[in-house]
């Protein structure tokens, strides 16, 4: 029985060599790996001290060609000292035009055309500081002077006692129309609810119904009957149809009332 005993031996002293042993080797792995890398780091040659960023040459700026400034126009030169400047062309009594210009009750600013001078139009009045010419033409200044132009007539003013033209009368956009049943070109009937079968309800029912321009019905609402009939007949009134109303060759809205009977 002594002879299967197992001698039990502590291992601590081993382990702490063998931990000691594998720090000591990470230690040194670490220290080589950073050392190679710091010199790989520094001993590399960049080129930052040589000449390859020295600027051999001074390259001067391509100029900008500045906004040339269109020329002014130089303001236009009256054609003639010996002629007239009117801002409007008023016609002499004896110069009258082809077609009489529309009586004006406005009093009129601008100076007459001078009978003996040639006249043509611009932005002011003035006068030729020349001679007459005899001729008491109007130029056109357009054809360099050589064409007639017609005078401008002043516009017409609305005379100040004239009466205001009467209103224009339009038609109603919706006329009544009364009892509508008879005037139907489709009236379909409404179903009798059973819920007013059950209890006996009947009698009459008015709807009050818009037609449209067209016929068709727009709106319809119950103004009367028993309630549990209404919404019956406003669901037929809705599907009523109708011919179109004139008035004065116009169509028109009709405003009606459409009666149904309920008989149990």
């Amino acid at each position: 029985m002594l002879d299967q005993l197992v001698e039990s031996k502590s291992n601590t002293r081993e382990n702490t060599r063998r931990t000691e042993f594998l720090g000591i080797t990470l230690v040194i792995m670490v220290t080589a790996l950073l050392t190679g890398w710091t010199y790989s780091l520094f001993a590399k040659d960049y080129g930052m001290g040589g000449d390859d960023l020295s600027l051999t040459t001074l390259v001067a700026p391509v100029p900008v060609p500045e906004d040339e400034k269109p020329p002014e126009k130089e303001p236009e030169k009256q054609k003639d000292l010996n002629v007239d400047v009117r801002k409007e062309l008023v016609a002499t009594i004896d110069m009258s035009p082809k077609e009489p210009p529309p009586v004006s009750t406005v009093k009129n600013t601008v100076p007459t055309i001078r009978k003996d001078y040639n006249v043509v139009l611009g932005d002011k009045n003035s006068n030729a500081s020349g001679p007459p010419t005899g001729s008491g033409r109007v130029l056109d200044e357009g054809t360099g002077g050589g064409g007639l132009a017609t005078a401008a007539a002043p516009e017409a003013a609305p005379a100040a006692d004239a009466p205001p033209p009467p209103p224009k009368k339009e038609p109603p956009k919706t006329v009544s129309g009364g009892v509508l049943n008879g005037k139907a070109t489709s009236l379909p009937k409404p179903a009798y609810p059973a819920a007013a079968r059950a209890v006996q309800a009947s009698g009459s029912v008015s709807v009050q119904v818009l037609i449209s321009e067209s016929g068709s019905v727009i709106s319809a609402s119950a103004v009367s009957g028993h309630p549990l009939l209404r919404a019956a007949a406003v669901a037929a009134a809705r599907g009523a149809r109708f011919s179109p109303t004139l008035l004065s060759g116009q169509a028109v809205k009709v405003s009606g009332v459409i009666t149904y009977n309920f008989v149990p």
